[in-house]
Order: structure tokens, then sequence, then C-alpha cells
């Protein structure tokens, strides 16, 4: 029952604590006791669960949640930024309108987002995955402007076709079962089970990685992220970007490792237009970012290219390319959730949404810069943050893969793309602290006046790229802790 209570806690208690007539402070009070309570719950679920099926559609088909190594990795994910958002958002959304419907469905979706990690079957993790977009779109639209309805109507319509597409591997993943769905690693389908519909897996297969790759941004259905982040709320950008499109990568992982298996797919064309679409996807949105002068605008196409290292590392079937994987996941998470959070406090604190509005913000908000400095070195690739670790590693798997020009290919790429956030991030960081003449001139005639947030939008940042250095320096102990 742990499981059960750690999904429909943050759901019930969101839900209740919105509803009820109560001051904002009071409110703030009530969130904070309930997201302490789910991450405990969290913790004892971590610790103690044990696997629950509470319903059974038909006699193969059985809802069923349990936690394995895989799931407990993104679920530990999962609780650092949730947490790290609440506190940033009782601060933020004082100047945002009612903000007991952005914290319902702000647990709300917690809770689904948790589900999707202790999902045990496809049917259970299909059912919790369009859970979770229909609890998340909300969040895009929250101001209900017209652009925000039409930001969260394009982000539904996307993931919904896309949770389609993944349905039919799903159906045919079921059909060409032998009774036995449960998640298993290395997959529980068999030669003897899909003899004579090899050509039909391998097709459904390449629609399901589409169809659940439209979460996590893999061309061509990556269009709804520069939408939605922009539109969106920043802590509902950093939840989006942080965690919710992992959903998409949870989802390809169960598909491809824990159902079909890798080696009814490897050597295949099916492997081989996996990572073409990765390696693509890759340059593609590191090129947009580079070019966008919307800060969070740009900070979604940089989403759209770094979670595609983590599709390109499994693309490679390897255990080792899914470890760089899997630590990319973990460092993005804590890199980019510090990167949206930061430009919040842009938005919230100076009213600035261009990169071009932030030069020499450096001296009034020190804190905050440092913080998206750290992030974005982790996320270029530098010593000793997450994202050089991760690109290490899965560069390594590749070129050991014996991929043919892949094997050249991908390591490129990535240095291309390094190269190209380098350039989108980094010019960020030397304006701010290295103004120029005119603005430095500016600043001896009067005095610098601070314009640094509260602690509640500080300390979060803080604990995010604190995160990040930590993923960098013990990223392969955390994974061999999971058996990764």
């Amino acid at each position: 029952m742990l499981l059960l209570a750690a999904i429909l806690f943050p759901m019930l208690a969101g839900t209740v604590i919105s509803a009820v007539p109560n001051t904002e402070e009071g409110r703030n009070r009530l969130y904070t006791c309930a997201i302490i309570v789910t991450d405990l719950l969290g913790i004892a679920a971590f610790l103690y669960g044990k696997a629950i099926a509470p319903l059974s559609l038909t006699e193969n088909v059985v809802l069923a949640f349990s936690l394995d190594e895989l799931g407990r990795y993104v679920m530990l994910a999962v609780m650092l930024l949730y947490t790290a958002v609440c506190f940033y958002s009782f601060e933020y959304m004082k100047h945002e309108e009612r903000p007991n419907v952005f914290f319902a469905f702000f647990f709300i979706s917690y809770g689904a987002m948790l589900s999707v990690c202790m999902s045990a079957n496809l049917v259970t993790l299909y059912l919790c995955f369009e859970t979770l977009t229909l609890t998340s779109v909300p969040l895009v639209l929250h101001e209900l402007t017209k652009d925000a309805v039409a930001a969260g109507l394009k982000y539904l319509f996307y993931s919904v076709a896309g949770a389609l597409l993944g349905l039919l591997a799903v159906f045919f993943v079921y059909y060409l079962s032998n009774g036995n769905t449960t998640f298993v690693a290395g997959g529980f389908l068999n030669q003897a089970g899909i003899a004579g519909h090899e050509k039909l897996l391998l097709a459904v297969v390449m629609t399901g990685i589409v169809g659940f790759g439209t979460k996590a941004g893999l061309y061509p259905m990556h269009g709804w992220l520069p939408t939605a982040h922009p539109i969106a709320p920043a802590p509902a950008s950093a939840l989006l970007s942080g965690i919710v499109a992992k959903a998409g990568v949870v989802a390809i992982i169960r598909l491809v490792y824990y159902s079909v298996g890798t080696e009814l797919i490897a050597g295949t064309w099916v492997q081989y237009v996996w990572m073409t679409l990765s390696l693509l996807t890759i340059f593609m949105g590191s090129l947009m970012a580079f070019r966008e002068t919307v800060t969070k605008k740009r900070l979604a196409y940089s989403t759209v290219s770094q979670l595609s290292y983590i599709l390109l590392g499994l693309s490679f079937l390897t255990q080792e390319s899914m470890r760089g994987a899997l630590m990319h996941l973990m460092g993005h998470v804590a890199a980019k959730g510090c990167l949206f959070l930061c430009a919040g406090v842009f938005i919230y604190k100076l009213g600035a949404t261009r990169v071009t509005e932030l030069k020499g913000i450096g001296k009034r908000m020190p804190v905050t810069m440092w913080c998206f400095t750290i992030a974005s070195l982790s996320l270029v690739g530098i010593p000793p943050m997450a994202g050089f670790l991760s690109k290490w590693v899965i560069a390594s798997a590749a070129i050991t893969a014996d991929m043919g020009v892949f094997s050249i290919l991908a390591p490129v790429i990535l240095l291309i793309s390094a190269l190209l956030t380098a350039g989108y991030l980094l010019t960020v960081v030397v304006h701010a602290f290295f103004p120029g003449h005119a603005e430095a001139e500016a600043e001896t005639e009067e005095a610098v006046v601070s314009a640094e947030p509260s602690k509640l939008m500080t300390i979060p940042m803080i604990c995010l790229c604190t995160a990040a250095v930590v993923v960098g320096i013990w990223g392969n102990t955390l994974t061999g802790f999971f058996g990764f």
C-alpha cells in the first residue's frame, strides 16, 4: 500500500488544500506539510514498497505498480525537482493569479509522475503517462491568455498523438507476449513468441519510440516544447523540461529494454533510424537555441537538444550507453531545472524575458547568476559537472559500439552541440558579469541596487546546481548503486 499512498496522497492533499478557503500564508504552510509528507512517503516506498495490483482489467491486462532499479532512480530525480520547485513557487506565484489552482495541478502531476516511475507493465505505464499529460496541461495554460491556451492545446495534441502511437506499440507487444507482461530487464518477449512477426514488431517498436519520444521532444514531434515553455510560469517550465519530459524517456526504456528486449532490435533498421533522429534532434535543437533571443524559448530548444543526448545513449543498446544516458537524465534534471528557475527570477524581479536584457545583472544578482553559470557549465559539459561525465560515457560507448559511421558521427555531433551550447549559454554569463564599458560607467555613477530574490527562490536554485556538481563527481557511484 505504500506505493499507492505515495501516488494518491499528493493528488488528494493538493486538491483539498487548494479547494478549502484559506489565506495565502495558511495555504503555503499546508503545501509545505504536503510536500514533506509526500517526500517521506516516497522515501518509504523507495525503501519498503511492495508490488501491488489494485485492479484487473482483463485476464492479461492488470493495473500494477512496483519499484525496480529504474523506477527508484527516476523517482529520486522526481522528488528532487518537485520539492525544489514547490518552495520556489511560494514566492514566484505571488505575481500570478490563481496560485491555488497552480498548486493543485502541481501536486496532482507530482502523483502522476510518481505513478509513471512505479508502473509495473506497459498498460499501467500508458495510463499513468496519459494522466501525467492531462494533469500537466493546466500548468501550461495557467495564465489563460490566448497564447497560453493555444500553447496548452498544442502540448495536449502533440502529447495525445504521440501517446496513441505508443499505444499501438503496447497493443502489439501484448499480442506477441507469452502472457507475462511485467517489466523484466532484458524484456519478456522471446524468439518463439514472435516467429513470423519480426517485421511487424520492428515497425511497431519504431512507432512506439517516435510516439513516446514526442514527450521527450524527439524530431519530428518536438514542436510543442518551444511553444509551451515560454508561456508557462517559470516553475511549470522547470517541471516540464526537467522531469515531465523525462516520462517519454522512461516509456522508451520500458518498451525497448524491459519489454521487447535489445537483442531483437540491435543491428536492425530501427536502431539506425533511432540514432539518426536523435543526432538530428541534438544538432537542430542546439542550432535553434543558439539563434533564439527569448530566454525561456532558448532554454526550451536547449531541452530539445539535451533530451536527445539521453535518447542517443539509449539507442546504442549497450549497458555502458544506458548508464551514460541515465547520468545525463539526472544531470539534466538538476541543471535545466536550475536554469528555468533562474529565468523565472529574471522575469519576477526585472521583467526581463530576453537574453539581451541581462547585460550587467551579475552585480545585482550575483547568487542567481552564479547558479545560472554552474548549471550552464554542466550542460556545456565542463568538468567536474554532470554534463561532462554523462557525455564522456555516451561518446565512449558510441566509439566502442562498432556502429560504423555512427560511432564517429555521434562524438562529432556531441562536440558541435557542446560548442553551440557554450555559445548560447556562456555568452549570457559573460555579458552578465562583464557588460562592457557603457554599462560599467553607468554602474559607477549610481550605487548598484541588489535585485536578488528571497531565500525561497535562491535556496532551491543553489540545491539544484549543487546536485549537478554532485552527479558530475559521483555519477558513476550513483548509477552503480542502482545497478546500472
